[in-house]
């Protein structure tokens, strides 16, 4: 709240317009409620301490024509001046801002309900509201309002009108300047002696001193924001750390599956080719089979030349004194089928026999697959 007097008294009309829409809105009582609850966590000594944020010093006129000093923030510590006393405020430090609060009965007040659109040109309606509302003109009172609540459905907001004539106000500045030095504002107390949240004082008989608090208080926040773009920072520098690994290691897995993808293609073709050697093995004799049964039914007088195994188709090239038999024999094989003599028989005068060249088909038999 002081610091929004403070931006209000320095920056003009926008400040104040900033000041009133959060006067209006119920951002004030939420944080009022919300600091309430964290105080209660602190132990009392803390939170007397916490209570007192208002660095203000109040100026308040008793009916004996004395004063009643009350440091801003703790309500029950106060100070009694009596009429005529040469009290000096030198106990007080001069970094606290010095205010005087009028009671209720010392102003006229007035409740208004406005258009919302009123919100941001507030001060300058009621200018012109003043000889409506009042048995006053612009020019002879001092005025401030506050926005007390907004009606939404019904566009409009209810704003409290406070007047002040300008004589009255002098006199009471003069009589608090006189104990107090400047002042930086004017306000009024509400039915519970709390200040309104008003600044009656002209701008130009205010005092501008520069707040620490405020420096202090912008400072911090100023560290807060930057606090908050570096957790944020970081905490996406994380995440982006985080996606940089989860990608690495995706592209791991993606490398693994990809060879492990190579291994099972190579596995499937050595079982499909083993599959299939075993297969056409079986479809045809074993050769150890084919040579034994050959030498049992091959009479005796025959020899062997050369014997072709080309896939399944067999070739016997030899000499016998039996070559016309040798068919016969053969088409008794249950590794041999179809046996027939390719060409004719040929003597061979030196041996005696014929030379003969039978082909067949090789097929399987009681013997089993080849290994």
């Amino acid at each position: 709240m002081a610091v929004l007097d403070v931006l209000a008294d320095g920056l003009g009309k926008p400040a104040a317009r900033l000041r009133a829409r959060w006067l209006a809105s119920p951002l004030p009582a939420w944080f009022d409620a919300w600091l309430a609850a964290l105080l209660l966590w602190l132990p009392e000594r803390w939170r007397g301490v916490l209570r007192s944020t208002d660095s203000r010093l109040w100026l308040l006129p008793a009916a004996d024509g004395g004063w009643t000093l009350r440091g801003g923030g703790d309500h029950d510590t106060e100070t009694a001046v009596p009429a005529g006393s040469t009290l000096s405020l030198t106990q007080f430090p001069r970094d606290r801002a010095r205010w005087l609060l009028l009671p209720a009965t010392a102003v006229l007040r007035r409740e208004l309900r406005l258009p919302l659109a009123a919100a941001d040109r507030l001060r300058d309606l009621l200018r012109h509201q003043i000889d409506r509302e009042t048995p006053f003109t612009a020019d002879q009172v001092a005025f401030d309002a506050r926005v007390l609540g907004r009606d939404e459905s019904g566009k409009q907001i209810r704003v409290a009108l406070v007047v002040l004539p300008i004589a009255t106000l002098n006199a009471h500045v003069a009589a608090a300047t006189a104990i107090a030095g400047g002042l930086r504002g004017v306000d009024v107390a509400d039915q519970d002696g709390r200040p309104l949240g008003l600044n009656l004082l002209p701008s130009t008989q205010r005092e501008h001193r520069r707040d620490p608090t405020v420096q202090l208080n912008l400072l911090l926040a100023g560290i807060s924001v930057l606090a908050l773009f570096y957790a944020g920072w970081q905490s996406l520098d994380n995440r982006r750390d985080a996606v940089a690994a989860l990608s690495a290691e995706v592209e791991t897995q993606r490398t693994a599956a990809r060879q492990a993808a190579a291994l099972r293609k190579r596995l499937d073709d050595a079982v499909e080719g083993a599959s299939f050697l075993a297969q056409a093995r079986s479809e045809r004799p074993r050769v150890i089979d084919l040579l034994n049964d050959l030498s049992e039914r091959l009479p005796d007088g025959t020899w062997l030349e050369r014997l072709n195994i080309a896939d399944r188709r067999v070739i016997v090239v030899g000499y016998s004194n039996q070559a016309s038999a040798l068919v016969a024999r053969l088409q008794q094989s249950p590794h041999l089928g179809a046996p027939a003599l390719a060409g004719s028989l040929q003597p061979d005068p030196r041996s005696g026999r014929d030379r003969f060249t039978i082909t067949a088909e090789a097929t399987t038999g009681s013997g089993g697959a080849s290994p």
